[in-house]
């Protein structure tokens, strides 16, 4: 059995984050007409009627009240060619359809071209009649996104743009990275996440080396932003001493942050250590390592 990659767990937690960026890909990206819902939410993806352990999808969103759903959507990452996925598939779609008595629609997201056209290829099943079609969210259903404008209007589809094409094309990922600058310090560093959990180990190096460098602008969200907010409160305070603990306390703080956004545990000893740090610069040194770490030993000298 094959165990969810970073990548799988990331688009799935992509879309139950915001399940409303489900419908925006069906309509927007894949010219699927949807009743306008006013509620959108993550449904329970548990289809089993008797014991079994494959019969879970990755994320199904239900769009509707519950009492009274419009539609079903069924999200699948898929990563490479697997008959025995394949044909989960229709069941997938027959089951919640059985559920919701309403229509559904399963949704594939492939990052490679060759895999995204074998989930395209419809699936003839034995009941009389159903023939099953997945709709797949492949390379060439998800725009080259360049502008950091659209970027920031979109994160969560420039995110996927990253995973999609930052591998051939590096202003996708420039982009990407500067529109950050425009997003809440917070959220930014969770689409960041998205992006470098998504992609390929190549384009992990580029969001790596674009977000730790001083000179690009989008490195005062993740730092600069921070830091600079104890020495605003020193200054206003009026005591060195002060602007110096305050701007140590914020990159400590953030530093953890990041630190747990990236999934790394970080034992009580670490902890400390980071917390009673008065060193700024040690600080931003290690929060620089931090957005492209992927262990405490790469943190520290």
């Amino acid at each position: 059995m094959c165990m969810p990659s970073p990548r799988h767990d990331t688009i799935n937690e992509l879309f139950r984050k915001r399940p409303e960026f489900a419908v925006e890909v069906l309509r927007d990206l894949m010219r699927v007409e949807v009743p306008e819902a006013g509620a959108v939410q993550v449904a329970s993806n548990d289809f089993n009627d008797r014991p079994s352990k494959d019969f879970t999808p990755d994320t199904v969103i239900r769009a509707g009240s519950s009492r009274d759903p419009l539609y079903g959507i069924i999200i699948e990452v898929q990563q490479a060619k697997a008959e025995s996925k394949r044909r989960q598939l229709p069941r997938y779609a027959a089951t919640l359809w059985l559920h919701l008595e309403r229509p559904v629609k399963v949704l594939c997201v492939c990052a490679d071209p060759g895999t995204a056209a074998y989930y395209a290829e419809p699936i003839e099943t034995e009941l009389s009649g159903y023939t099953f079609q997945a709709l797949v969210l492949g390379p060439d259903a998800v725009p080259v996104i360049t502008d950091p404008k659209e970027a920031a209007a979109h994160p969560e589809l420039a995110a996927l743009a990253v995973m999609m094409h930052g591998k051939r094309h590096r202003p996708v990922v420039e982009a990407f990275v500067e529109a950050l600058c425009s997003v809440d310090p917070d959220h930014a560093l969770s689409y960041y996440e998205y992006a470098y959990n998504m992609a390929e180990s190549a384009v992990q190096k580029i969001l790596g080396e674009l977000v730790s460098s001083t000179t690009w602008p989008v490195y005062s969200p993740f730092a600069k932003e921070h830091f600079g907010r104890g020495k605003e409160e020193g200054r206003a305070e009026g005591r060195a001493e002060g602007r110096a603990e305050g701007r140590a306390e914020e990159g400590a703080h953030m530093l953890l942050r990041i630190l747990a956004a990236r999934g790394i545990e970080v034992p009580k000893d670490i902890r400390d250590r980071i917390r009673t740090c008065k060193d700024v610069q040690e600080i931003e040194k290690w929060a620089d390592r931090a957005l492209a770490a992927t262990s405490l030993d790469e943190l520290f000298d």
